[in-house]
């Protein structure tokens, strides 16, 4: 608890830094507060130049920020969620202690500069940095580093965008990737100390200024179906575009990496140059197009700018996130889909700002597959429950889309692309690189699927597993019948006499299937959550029983070597 509360100050403190760093830079480099919505003007220090400036601001902040990452912390470069993913996943949660300021001084003059990126990135990996030294500091065991640098990103989110349950969520959901009492416990308390400490700084109110939303029309849901499907899709396209993107700029680059970024910022100035409004985060324009400022035609524009110069940010080697790139793409597709529905159906359509608010959450459920992150932080940036239920239902239908079209998500397709699998043991690990068929016992007898109630009971008590495999009469698998389904059945007939006797296969349970060929670490993910001792392997056909998973037959390879 005191380690969780002390990561959340450091949090909360560290995002005031962090914001106060993009204000400064801006200014510095633009002359305005956020030079998104001020409409392509000169910059004041440099009025001579015009609208001009916007070629040189991102040379010179790459000029800057280049040297930095790839001097002191090269995984600061690009929008770091996913190296703290991998942190967690593989590396017991250690983080260079050195990231937490590299990463806000770069990600700050890339955004300053005019990156069009996000801060959530920088600051969930500042966050983490943070809980991941603290750990290290006090010697803690690598599960509760884990939990530390969860933490940290919970408090940035929190402390960031005025969302302490959405930067609880967002730890869970893509940090950790898992829900337990303890972890939630611990990132709730470091979201409400680093909220407390950015609600000082910042105020108490939503993030994002709309104008209240309804549902004025049940045809409406209908509308929001098919906006989440686009969401999906468009999501995953920003992904795709997002790393074509970044390999062109490592074929096309051969100098030093730390000139990349003032080069490739002359293609950034260009896109700048014609379209002002992707300069930095670009909030201000998110919030004109949800009050319906723009046609269609500008708002499509605009989508492509933002797909285009984010993709360009990153791939030059910049340094911030991709939440809210993802959030103004999910803005103009809903305010352009909003404008023109309420063209075709006035009576039905009800207003655009509906629109652009599902398309924010949606099309980011889409890059991301995190559903219950993307509900929570749209209604805590913007403070609008009256169109929860469209949300909801369009966030999981951009989920779903995207599942389908991808494998991967836009944090995940990054580490993938480098050949590290998040679900697969950590290089040179003694657990788990081996092939469940190497590993697997000799399968227990099987029960035939008419094997009655009180035998089935009787055989299951015997089993030193505590369940037995079920197979048809051509002994195909069926399931597993566990012990406690049996207790479970014989407590439900008070009147023996009268009910119909239940057999084997009535009660067989299907787990995950498990596979000879499948690697030992994916497996272990469903034997942990399975119930009993052990699961069935089947053959690639997952068809017929060949052998039994058991915690122990996978830890005796630690001893005797598997041939693979």
């Amino acid at each position: 608890m005191v380690l969780a509360v002390t990561v959340g100050a450091g949090a909360g403190l560290g995002s005031i830094a962090f914001r106060w760093l993009i204000v400064t830079f801006t200014h510095l480099f633009s002359g305005h507060g956020d030079y998104a919505g001020a409409g392509g003007s000169a910059n004041p220090h440099v009025p001579w130049l015009g609208p001009f400036f916007v070629l040189l601001a991102p040379v010179v902040g790459g000029l800057l920020y280049g040297p930095l990452v790839d001097r002191f912390a090269k995984e600061a470069r690009g929008h770091g969620v996913p190296e703290v993913m991998l942190a967690v996943a593989q590396r017991g949660g250690r983080i260079n202690p050195q990231v937490s300021i590299v990463k806000a001084l770069a990600s700050a003059l890339c955004i300053g500069s005019g990156g069009s990126v996000g801060r959530e990135g920088p600051i969930v990996q500042i966050g983490s940095a943070l809980g991941s030294t603290l750990g290290r500091v006090v010697k803690v065991s690598a599960d509760r580093m884990r939990l530390l640098v969860a933490c940290g990103a919970a408090g940035g989110i929190a402390a960031t965008f005025n969302a302490p349950l959405a930067g609880v969520f967002f730890s869970m959901e893509l940090i950790l990737g898992a829900f337990s009492v303890e972890a939630f416990g611990a990132t709730v308390l470091s979201s409400v100390t680093a909220s407390v400490i950015g609600r000082a700084a910042f105020g108490d109110t939503a993030f994002l200024t709309l104008p209240p939303f309804h549902v004025e029309h049940l045809g409406q849901y209908g509308l929001f179906v098919v906006l989440g499907v686009l969401a999906g899709a468009v999501g995953v396209g920003f992904t795709r575009i997002l790393y074509w993107i970044e390999d062109a700029c490592d074929w096309a680059w051969r100098g030093p990496e730390w000139l990349r970024p003032a080069a490739g910022g002359l293609l950034l100035g260009l896109v700048l140059l014609v379209l002002p409004e992707m300069y930095g985060v670009g909030y201000p324009v998110l919030e004109e197009a949800a009050h319906g400022g723009y046609v269609a035609g500008f708002l499509l524009l605009l989508l492509v700018g933002k797909i285009l110069a984010t993709s360009l940010t990153i791939g030059i080697g910049g340094s911030g996130g991709v939440f809210a790139p993802s959030l103004f793409i999910g803005a103009m597709l809903g305010a352009a889909y909003g404008a023109t529905t309420h063209h075709l159906m006035p009576g039905t359509a009800g207003a655009v700002g509906a629109y652009a608010l599902v398309g924010m959450g949606a099309v980011f459920a889409g890059a991301s597959r995190a559903p219950i992150t993307a509900v929570v932080i749209l209604f805590e940036l913007t403070g609008q429950y009256s169109i929860i239920l469209p949300l909801m239902l369009a966030i999981v239908l951009a989920t779903l889309t995207s599942r389908l079209l991808s494998h991967d998500t836009i944090y995940t397709l990054k580490l993938r692309r480098r050949g590290i699998d998040l679900n697969a043991p950590a290089p040179g690990a003694k657990l788990g690189t081996q092939i469940v068929g190497s590993v697997m016992e000799g399968a227990p007898a099987p029960l035939p699927a008419a094997t009655e109630l009180s035998e089935a009971g009787d055989l299951v008590r015997l089993s030193d597993h505590g369940a037995l495999p079920v197979v048809d009469a051509e002994g195909r698998y069926l399931g597993t019948l566990t012990a406690r389904a049996v207790a479970e059945a014989l407590a439900e007939r008070p009147d023996v006499d009268t009910t119909p006797p239940a057999v084997a296969g009535d009660l067989a349970e299907t787990t995950p299937p498990v596979t000879a060929d499948m690697p030992l670490s994916t497996a272990l993910h469903v034997l942990v959550a399975a119930p009993g001792t052990g699961l069935p392997v089947l053959d690639p056909d997952k068809d017929h029983l060949l052998g039994w998973l058991t915690h122990q037959s996978a830890l005796r390879v630690l001893h005797t070597p598997a041939t693979t």
